[in-house]
């Protein structure tokens, strides 16, 4: 599966974005999906994951600012990025298809290309 993350660019510190990934589709035995991201020479981390009953998890970085949803009918998975900060500046990378919720990047089938956020205090 391709997938296709979007929305990603730059804002102000206390500003939003909101990242959109397609197609992302729960499936019965890996349904997990979320969201990664990369900082400037560290290495790629978990931010969000959401599974197909709703339950999510968020990485203690981005609690309460962040918010992960999907979208069965647009089989579309997003992350809802508030107030952020130049500390959020990053790689943002979609994945989906793991049967737990994975904080290894590796555990899930499908993985995107990212997409760049940028925030300037």
């Amino acid at each position: 599966v391709h997938l296709v993350e979007s929305g990603g660019g730059s804002a102000q510190s206390g500003g939003s974005l909101r990242l959109s990934c397609a197609p992302a589709e729960f499936t019965s035995t890996e349904p997990c999906m979320g969201w990664f991201r990369q900082k400037p020479g560290k290495e790629r981390a978990w931010v969000a994951i959401i599974n197909g009953g709703g339950i999510t998890q968020y990485s203690e970085a981005v609690k309460g600012r962040f918010t992960i949803s999907q979208d069965n009918a647009k089989n579309t998975l997003y992350l809802q990025m508030d107030n952020l900060k130049p500390e959020d500046t990053a790689m943002y990378y979609c994945v989906t298809q793991a049967s737990f919720f994975a904080a290894s990047w590796t555990a899930y089938k499908n993985r995107g290309q990212g997409t760049q956020v940028t925030v300037s205090p």
